[in-house]
């Protein structure tokens, strides 16, 4: 489910400190329910997902297309990323982020990762287009227990970079997102089931 910006502006994350000039895309309430400490389950899964092997065909072709146009475009050159084309956020983390251990980054996405606390996540992204940060976060819910929060924020690359943010949002908001969420939400319902099943 979309969520309103104030679901994560009001909330007193440590990447509002390190993104003052980048806009916020979007917010999403991930289907994890939990409890207070399965922070590190999210992001067990939220690293190990892989959009090129979707069940959903639609995804699988959005994101063939994306790295396609990007080689022939050279979005995704070398000199067009992170201390390239712009410096990493990590030259602007706090002592206290900068001294911790670095968290792993998604295994199949081109992200770096930025910090881990015990209820949020951050990893980057540059290229051709934007530079861009993927957050997670870890929020009490409506029913009194948890589930996760997954906020995308962007600083475009130029006309350019805010044409292409333009052309992709009806592509992200009614495709991507929408069917990459509910399989995050299937995979944590094995998960959960799992670890059920083994505690029997």
């Amino acid at each position: 489910m979309r969520l309103p910006e104030s679901a994560h502006t009001s909330r007193p994350w440590r990447i509002h400190e390190l993104t003052p000039d980048f806009r916020l895309e979007d917010v999403w309430a991930l289907p994890t329910p939990g409890g207070p400490d399965d922070f590190p389950r999210l992001m067990q899964l939220a690293t190990s997902l892989d959009p090129a092997q979707s069940p959903s065909a639609a995804v699988r072709a959005l994101f063939a297309i994306r790295w396609k146009i990007g080689g022939l475009l050279g979005w995704d050159d070398p000199d067009t990323g992170l201390d390239s084309r712009v410096p990493t956020l990590r030259d602007r983390l706090p002592p206290d982020l900068r001294d911790a251990p670095t968290p792993p980054g998604p295994e199949t996405l081109p992200f770096s990762p930025l910090y881990l606390t015990e209820d949020e996540y951050a990893a980057e992204i540059a290229n051709g287009t934007m530079h861009g940060v993927l957050h997670l976060g870890w929020v009490p819910d409506e029913a009194g227990g948890y589930r996760g929060q997954m906020a995308v924020l962007v600083k475009p690359n130029g006309r350019r970079g805010q044409a292409y943010m333009a052309a992709i949002a009806p592509f992200r908001h009614l495709v991507v997102y929408p069917r990459m969420i509910r399989e995050f939400g299937r995979a944590w319902q094995r998960q959960s089931s799992g670890a059920v099943a083994s505690r029997d």
